[in-house]
């Protein structure tokens, strides 16, 4: 008996989503089939995200816990730190720059008026906070109870506690072993449970694929349509060229070879447009199908979810000089370079606070003098533009694992 792949069913799974998603936009969407079907794929979705968020926060603090520990013990903490952090933030600041470069060849929201998004404006109320209030909020995010933290989901503050415990169970040594040897176990499981929530995969792609196309406003991306491909298609350039020439260059992995391994993460990312919802499978691609170890990909990969958000970064960048294009205002190098700054600020520190997206976004535009309410205009085409920026958030995850595996590796 044939027995077909994940990889093939989740393949499979995309296109079914695609090709229904699009039947239903050429049904009436009040019509008894569109309405059945629509609940039935909301029904599946949430079950596939809301597994997915279950096993999120152990197999954050498990995995994290682990890594450093072991990491610890071969006394490579130090180098690991060193290179992770340094590949995530040279990846973010050529995301920014490529976003930036691309808005200022490009303009996009020039020719636009911007009397016909009056409306959305006006009924828009735009979270204010400014950069000093964003400090505060992000310092404060980091040092939490822990078990607050851990009931109600915050990973930054959970990956924190996991370093400084990891730590403390080295600097402790043979004493607290019984404990790590728990936490590996613990993680083992976490991981099996893993392995049986992927089987639901084709499904929950397939029905958060169908939604997605079905809420779609085609007479708003008619009229944004310069701004969409200039978003998607530097995304696209950035995970297609930039971050996989930084792979070869460091590990002389191919193209093909890591996205075969990382088909499932990136796909799942794509369908969910969320980093942290995708991280149960993106760490078992990188362990079980990039073959990174996993003491490293248990500390690069929780780490990244929450701080590395290229895709992110460049979408903010870009969308600050297509609001500025769209009220008038040309933005000097001085202007431009605050947005740099905002922006990558504004994406590390975006998972710490409530309506991630929209307060950091406002920020940005606050910094250079824009007003705050035309990022009502972004937000109706905001969730065809995460599954982008999401998928290429994950795949920096996944390839800055290897890179670190293999920088740590050099003598």
């Amino acid at each position: 008996m044939l027995k077909i792949s994940l990889n093939m069913q989740i393949l499979v799974g995309t296109l079914a989503g695609i090709l229904l998603g699009l039947g239903l936009v050429m049904l009436d969407r009040d019509s008894s089939i569109s309405q059945n079907s629509l609940y039935i794929a909301n029904l599946i979705s949430t079950l596939f995200i809301d597994l997915l968020k279950m096993v999120l926060v152990p197999l954050v603090f498990t995995s994290i816990v682990v890594g450093v520990a072991n990491l610890r013990a071969h006394q490579q903490i130090n180098r690991v730190w060193l290179a992770t952090l340094s590949f995530f933030a040279l990846t973010m600041i050529l995301a920014i720059m490529l976003g930036l470069t691309v808005a200022n060849v490009f303009r996009p929201g020039e020719g636009l008026q911007i009397a016909m998004f009056q409306d959305a404006m006006q009924g828009f109320e735009a979270k204010q906070m400014s950069l000093r209030d964003f400090f505060a909020h992000f310092l404060h995010s980091l040092f939490m109870n822990p078990l607050a933290a851990l009931a109600e989901g915050h990973i930054l503050a959970i990956v924190i506690f996991a370093l400084l415990l990891g730590i403390a169970m080295v600097v402790g040594g043979e004493r607290y072993r019984n404990i790590l040897i728990l936490m590996k176990e613990f993680l083992e499981l976490i991981l099996m449970l893993v392995g049986w929530i992927m089987r639901l995969a084709p499904l929950g792609i397939m029905a958060l694929l169908l939604q997605l196309i079905v809420a779609q406003d085609i007479t708003l991306l008619t009229t944004l349509i310069k701004f969409i491909v200039i978003v998607i298609g530097a995304t696209l350039f950035h995970g297609l060229v930039i971050l996989p020439l930084a792979l070869y260059l460091t590990t002389r992995m191919t193209p093909l070879r890591f996205w075969k391994g990382a088909r499932e993460a990136l796909i799942t990312a794509f369908a969910t447009s969320s980093s942290a919802a995708t991280m149960p499978v993106t760490l078992r691609c990188v362990e079980q199908h990039l073959h990174v170890e996993p003491d490293v990909a248990g500390f690069v990969v929780p780490l990244g979810t929450t701080i590395n958000m290229d895709g992110t970064a460049l979408y903010e960048a870009v969308a600050a000089l297509f609001i500025a294009n769209l009220v008038g205002v040309e933005l000097d190098l001085t202007q431009q370079l605050i947005v740099f700054l905002t922006a990558m600020l504004a994406a590390i520190g975006a998972p710490g606070i409530p309506s991630a997206g929209m307060v950091t976004m406002v920020m940005v535009l606050q910094s250079v003098g824009l007003p705050a309410e035309a990022i009502a205009i972004l937000l109706p085409i905001d969730r065809l533009l995460d599954t982008f920026r999401t998928m290429v958030n994950v795949e920096g995850d996944m390839i800055g694992s290897l890179v670190v595996q293999k920088w740590i590796k050099s003598p």
